[in-house]
This record gives C-alpha cells, structure tokens and sequence, in this order.
C-alpha cells in the first residue's frame, strides 16, 4: 500500500494530520507493508525568506481578521497538536518561505532519510522556532539525522531538485488539491485534511481488503475539513 500525502511544513495542520496517520498506522496490522511518500505543496510561494511580521499579524492580513482573532485561532491549533502529543510555539514560530526545505526533502529521500527529515523540518517550524527559509540552518537539521552538512548546503547553493517539487506541486494542481494536508491512498482514495483517527483506520482497512481499485479517487471524511475563509487555516486543513 502507498499513502502519498501533500503537505507544507507551514501547515500546522499538515503536522497534526501526519501524526494521526501515523497514530493509525501503529495499530494496523500490516504497517510494515505502508509506503508513505512525502509530496511538496507550498501555501504561499511568494513568502519571504525572512519576515518581519509574526504569524499572527500575516494570518490577520491574509484572511481580514483582527490580531486577536488570528491568536484564538492559533491558541486553538496549538490546543489539537497537544491532543496528539505535539507542542507548537506560534508566539515565537518564524514565517517563512518553505521551497529549499522542500528540496531538502527530496534530497533527503534519495538517501534513505525522507520520513526523518520530514519529521525534523515540521518540529523545526513548529516547536524550535527556527527559519526553514535559512540554509545554513537546514543543513545543520539534515545533519541532527545523520546527513552529511556540507553536502546539503552545496546541494542547496544550487538547483538541485527544483524540478522534483515543482512536480509535486503541478501534479497537486492536477488532482485539483487547494488544500493540505492531502492524502492519496493507492492512487484511489483522497482524504481532505487532518481527519480523525477513525477515517484513516478506515482506509487502511478498506484499501488492505479490495483486490482491484477503483477508477476515480474517493474523497473520505466530511467536507467540513475545508477551512473557510473567515477562518482560515483551521477545521482541518490550510488552503492557499
């Protein structure tokens, strides 16, 4: 079974859904036999590298809200990740942009360090308040899971898998994905959003069972998982 999921490491949603999955997974009987593929979404990539508003101020801008609502809205999120044992500082959280982090990702995969890395970049953003959009500091995180420092940072001076995100993204845009995180079991059935525990037992289950697939993809889980512009990235999933 292959469970591709578009996602963003800033996504606060992409980070608490791939734990859920993973929660699922523990409990199913033949995880050994998951694949999970990592695929590159970007939510903004006309950000900076280095912003100087905070996450609050940016999210109040970009969904016509009050400051002191786009707080609530992420004292929220930060009250779901503690719910499945993550702890997000969006106090201290740096906005950035996120495409080299993507491109770390997929040299990280080409050495067998995919899922770490992934793992390492969405507690980076979310729990040590460190700048993705800094390469020196991406090269010190592929270094904490046993890749080679000076390596990534010279792969990262240059274009190296610019074209492998850019795919991932274009072949989002295909699936018509707006939001992430998103999941593609077996090329069949799509889960929209962080969705509870349950619907990817579901899957898991189902996808495990049949024999033969299904020729569309079948969305699982409520379409309340959408956010709504009012507001914004919650209820599931981040839109662009």
């Amino acid at each position: 079974m292959k469970i591709d999921i578009w996602s963003d490491y800033a996504c606060p949603f992409c980070y608490i859904g791939k734990r859920r999955l993973e929660n699922a997974l523990s409990q199913f009987p033949h995880r050994d036999q998951v694949e999970v593929v990592f695929r590159s979404f970007q939510l903004d990539p006309n950000a900076k590298v280095n912003e100087s508003r905070d996450i609050h101020d940016m999210l109040a801008v970009k969904y016509g809200m009050t400051r002191d609502k786009a707080i609530a809205m992420n004292e929220q999120l930060a009250e779901q990740a503690r719910g499945v044992g993550l702890d997000f500082h969006f106090d201290s959280l740096v906005p950035t942009n996120t495409f080299d982090s993507h491109r770390l990702s997929h040299y990280a995969g080409t050495q067998g360090k995919g899922a770490e890395m992934s793992e390492r970049l969405l507690r980076a953003y979310f729990t040590d308040s460190v700048n993705l959009g800094e390469r020196t500091v991406l090269a010190q995180l592929a270094a904490e899971i046993g890749l080679n420092e000076q390596d990534v940072l010279d792969m990262l001076e240059t274009e190296s898998f610019t074209d492998e995100v850019n795919g991932d993204i274009e072949e989002g845009q295909r699936l018509g994905i707006t939001g992430v995180p998103f999941f593609v079991i077996n090329n069949k059935y799509a889960i929209s959003g962080a969705q509870p525990g349950p619907v990817f037992t579901e899957v898991l289950d189902t996808v495990w069972a049949e024999e033969q697939g299904a020729p569309a993809l079948q969305l699982v889980g409520s379409d309340s998982s959408k956010a709504s512009p009012d507001d914004g990235c919650s209820d599931g999933s981040c839109d662009i």
